[in-house]
């Protein structure tokens, strides 16, 4: 259960127990995947961020990430 209240499912890697993707219920077209999922620098940098206010600082994002604050 999200803080807004949204149900998600949440997919796991059998091996390791790391979250793969999850998807909010009612919104299934839209599929989330945590980029600390992967270790190929080839993959983008991320576009958005959500939670901003959760972001540990010592984590920097590109100058033109989209913010998305969350005021629960």
């Amino acid at each position: 259960m999200g803080d807004e209240g949204g149900r998600f499912t949440f997919t796991f890697c059998p091996k390791c127990g790391l979250t793969l993707f999850y998807v909010e219920e009612g919104d299934e077209q839209h599929i989330a995947i945590p980029v600390g999922a992967f270790a190929d620098a080839h993959v983008p940098p991320p576009t958005v961020s959500v939670y901003e206010e959760r972001r540990h600082s010592w984590v920097s994002l590109p100058d033109d990430v989209e913010v998305h604050k969350h005021n629960p």
